[in-house]
């Protein structure tokens, strides 16, 4: 890519290889001649697109057959664009076959994932020393990023205002299940070497957590500039405000790629069944050695996790977490099980509607 990338406010110069373009999007894209170039999702602004190509950025918008089936592209997706030069305008009409796809439960009736991005190796879930520290929203944040495909790690920041920083990982390590846990502070830059594993060259990173926990600060810490507007955590409840208002990728000097995330205040589980048994490892270990197969673990007779309870072995806490999450999973699936009814119904009845015009078309020609 010989042109400079302005998009979302950050300039730079890589080949679309280095953004994280693979063999497989190759192949997915050779069916495509003529007027077309791939792209990759940089952040979306209300009803456009910000998309990098090999020709620099270019501002997009979705055609109409992707609205119609409800198709949008997330911050991270590689995309088809047709290009019309004599018309001046630039269209995704495709999205190339997703890696991973990182998504949240979205609120409604229906049931279904809000994608929050896509193509993503690893997650980095952004804590903070006080309020917003605790194992068992972490255990939420890695249900989904389980989930996704993606290789999650647990990143608490802020170490400067701990009186005892070393102390900070140890109510979050037993439930992070042998995921790597980071203690950083993003402000003054200790520690922040711990994270360079992670930020190897063409691979992406998705930064999610609740408001307020500094993920603007890293990403700023990261960039050795000022990108992104950052804010903090009030003191009376832990809660923070938002800060970023748009998913965007940044590519760090690195040649890593970041995309910032606005804070989650509601971490919905969605439909997350893969990453439940994932995040819960000992709790599956044990529930082998159940008298029954289909043990709840809710009393019945046999029951090694329990049992385990019982001993000390395993905290009650996370097993009422597990509990919480597992009965949450399941209401979930119900809704999106009905959302897909309704979905059905609705495309059929569109169906429906175009073919009857075409036959009305078709009888007052003939």
């Amino acid at each position: 890519m010989n042109d400079q990338y302005t998009g979302c406010g950050q300039p730079h110069s890589l080949p679309l290889q280095q953004l994280g373009w693979t063999d497989e999007h190759e192949d997915a894209y050779a069916k495509y001649d003529g007027p077309y170039r791939p792209g990759r999702v940089a952040c979306r602004q209300k009803t456009v697109w910000e998309v990098l190509t090999e020709d620099g950025q270019v501002t997009a918008g979705i055609s109409g057959a992707m609205r119609k089936l409800g198709r949008y592209p997330a911050v991270g997706d590689f995309v088809v664009l047709l290009v019309r030069p004599e018309a001046g305008t630039t269209m995704i009409v495709d999205i190339l076959p997703r890696k991973t796809l990182f998504s949240r439960g979205a609120s409604g009736r229906e049931g279904t994932d809000q994608v929050i991005a896509a193509n993503v190796d690893t997650v980095f879930i952004v804590t903070a020393a006080g309020h917003d520290l605790n194992a068992r929203r972490t255990e939420r944040y890695l249900a989904i990023a389980h989930a996704s495909g993606a290789r999650p790690v647990v990143i608490i920041n802020k170490a400067d205002l701990a009186e005892d920083p070393a102390s900070l990982a140890e109510g979050v390590v037993p439930a992070s299940s042998g995921i790597p846990v980071v203690t950083l502070s993003a402000l003054t830059g200790e520690g922040i070497d711990r994270i360079e594993p992670f930020l190897a060259p063409g691979k992406t990173i998705v930064l999610i957590g609740s408001s307020g926990v500094g993920k603007s600060t890293l990403i700023n810490r990261l960039l050795d500039r000022s990108v992104q507007e950052t804010g903090g955590i009030r003191d009376y409840d832990g809660k923070g405000r938002h800060t970023t208002t748009v998913r965007q990728l940044f590519v760090l000097d690195g040649g890593a790629l970041m995309i910032d995330n606005p804070g989650l205040r509601e971490v919905g589980i969605g439909t997350a069944v893969a990453g439940l048994s994932d995040t819960f490892p000992d709790i599956q270990e044990l529930a082998a050695g159940c008298r029954f197969a289909d043990c709840r673990h809710e009393g019945e007779p046999g029951c090694a996790v329990r049992e385990a309870v019982e001993r000390g072995d395993l905290s009650p806490a996370r097993l009422e977490n597990y509990h919480r999450l597992a009965r949450e999973l399941v209401f979930e699936q119900e809704k999106a099980e009905i959302g897909l009814v309704r979905s059905e119904r609705k495309r059929w009845k569109q169906i429906s509607g175009y073919a009857k015009q075409v036959k009305e078309h078709r009888d007052r020609w003939e």
